[in-house]
């Protein structure tokens, strides 16, 4: 399985317009070769070089596993969001107080459809996930405000 953005590639700068000092929006989104026994696919986004720990900026579940694209700005129809740290269900873009910090767009295939609140956060996604991921892929974005 494989995560990938037009926006920028593995490693690279996220664009200003996917982040607190742009627009905001979440980045366009190709997801590739995913396993066929997939029901669902969930999306989370996070910085571990946060200073208080590992900041969620998205969780995304209960995506259709024949999704090929998540265009910028836009939830995946029929998706459902969690609440990041910012304490929105959305998409909270990139805004590191300091230094160049990593973002990981972490997908993952399951072999179950979710059933969670719309207030659950990373801790209870994770553990809804834990004993069905069949796949996994990871694209890494960087972010230096100027």
């Amino acid at each position: 399985m494989k995560i990938s953005s037009p926006a920028f590639s593995q490693n690279s700068s996220i664009p200003v317009r996917y982040t607190c000092d742009g627009e905001d929006i979440s980045p366009p989104l190709s997801l590739q070769e995913v396993p066929a026994a997939a029901k669902t696919l969930a999306l989370i986004v996070d910085d571990p070089d946060a200073p208080a720990g590992t900041w969620v900026h998205w969780l995304v579940w209960n995506i259709d596993p024949q999704t090929t694209t998540i265009p910028e700005g836009k939830l995946p129809e029929g998706a459902r969001e969690g609440v990041n740290d910012y304490r929105r269900t959305s998409y909270g873009g990139p805004c590191p107080p300091s230094g160049t910090h990593r973002y990981f767009f972490k997908l993952y295939a399951l072999n179950t459809k979710l059933d969670l609140d719309r207030n659950a956060k990373r801790k209870m996604l994770e553990a809804a996930i834990k004993d069905h991921v069949i796949a996994s892929a990871e694209l890494v974005g960087l972010y230096k405000r100027t």
